[in-house]
């Protein structure tokens, strides 16, 4: 069904998202067929057909366990995986007290939109990243490098929380959890696969001579089509896990600017982001989770991300951002980048410094200046009238006696 417009979009991702999730139950049972198939090869000498039907028969057998270790899986993921994410990356949760700028820039857009706030946690790192996590409201939590709230400015940082806060709106941050568990749940199945394999785990029972249709010399086909079996399951939920994220970034660069009205603010933090996101120590999960995940070379084929090129190229054909190219951020040496020149005089020249503090200097009649020197108007020499004059002795005497002028 085709989908127009953002929120079908948003719908027809989440019918795919629970789609593609049903499909990483039927890889578990893909898995535990091949290991049934694998054990069957190693404990009978028997034709390929009848191996195949014994181990059809051991996954009817053993599904609702695989089913209920699966879940028990989840809901162990579902307590806890907010712990554990916070354990690895150093996360904490910060409140309006000590993070004011962030709290508020995320508050005021769950106003907006009329949602639950969601908690707000800081890790330590120079990298340039988000990430949403939880699985329902009361675990809903967006975490924001140090890295990426000092080089960010209020809208940058405002366009990546809402680029965060939308993947919780549709949903995604709680398909992209169950995703990661399941496949977890499957390279650590695969992962025993093997082992036992290469030491020799795969040792059980010798058969009698009861069943005389099991025919002989279809072992070795066994094991290499159950090894087959276990390589495919671990790619395609790698390939699932990859969906159930490249298409969203598309609609949460979209819910942004849905939230904010500035493509550019979403577009200029991607520039800056770019390249800049790797986090130290963090697993291919947590990175999947993250606004960018950075590959380089041969990794791009199993990229949880688009390209960030092709991230801005949407916005601009489809929001109609702008894009400045690439940003470089000033070290920690260098003067930012809205720091003001250094003065100048009217004529191109340097500025005329105050003067430096002295004596104090005399008022034009001869008391001391109030106003530093440089600072006071320009007043004449002497006053125009002198009403104190000495009296002259050659000149006649006025009316009253006193001397003339």
């Amino acid at each position: 069904m085709a989908a127009y417009g953002l929120y079908s979009h948003i719908e027809s991702n989440k019918r795919r998202s629970i789609a593609l999730l049903i499909g990483l139950f039927g890889l578990v049972y893909l898995l535990v067929y091949a290991g049934a198939l694998a054990g069957e090869a190693m404990s009978y000498n028997a034709s390929l057909q009848y191996l195949a039907r014994k181990a059809w028969q051991d996954l009817v057998a053993a599904a609702p366990l695989a089913t209920v270790g699966t879940v028990v899986w989840i809901v162990i993921a579902y307590y806890f995986h907010q712990t554990m994410i916070d354990l690895l990356t150093g996360g904490r949760e910060v409140s309006r007290t000590e993070e004011p700028r962030l709290y508020n820039l995320l508050e005021n857009l769950c106003i907006s939109r009329g949602i639950t706030t969601p908690k707000l946690k800081v890790m330590e790192s120079d990298a340039l990243n988000a990430f949403a996590t939880g699985m329902n409201e009361r675990q809903y939590a967006i975490t924001v490098t140090s890295g990426l709230k000092t080089a960010l400015d209020d809208a940058e940082l405002e366009a990546v929380l809402g680029h965060e806060l939308t993947h919780i709106r549709n949903g995604d941050v709680r398909m992209l959890v169950i995703a990661v568990i399941i496949a977890g749940a499957i390279a650590f199945f695969a992962e025993m696969f093997f082992r036992l394999w290469f030491y020799g785990g795969f040792r059980g029972r010798r058969s009698s001579d009861g069943d005389s249709d099991r025919g002989r010399g279809g072992n070795f086909i066994a094991i290499v089509i159950a090894v087959v079996l276990v390589a495919i399951a671990w790619l395609l939920s790698s390939v699932i896990r990859f969906a159930l994220s490249r298409s969203r970034e598309f609609l949460a660069d979209a819910g942004s600017v849905e939230l904010t009205k500035n493509p550019d603010a979403m577009i200029a933090a991607l520039r800056k982001i770019e390249g800049r996101g790797e986090l130290a120590g963090a697993t291919s999960a947590v990175m999947e989770m993250c606004v960018d995940n950075p590959r380089e070379g041969f990794t791009d084929l199993f990229s949880t991300h688009p390209s960030i090129e092709a991230r801005i190229k949407t916005l601009v054909d489809v929001m109609g951002g702008h894009d400045p190219g690439p940003l470089a951020l000033p070290g920690p040496d260098e003067a930012p980048a809205d720091a003001l020149p250094a003065p100048t005089g009217p004529w191109g020249g340097a500025a005329e410094q105050p003067p430096q503090p002295g004596p104090p200097s005399s008022g034009p009649w001869g008391q001391a200046s109030a106003e530093p020197a440089g600072q006071r108007p320009f007043l004449p020499d002497r006053p125009p009238i002198d009403l104190i004059a000495s009296p002259r002795d050659d000149g006649p005497a006025g009316p009253s006696g006193k001397p003339g002028r």
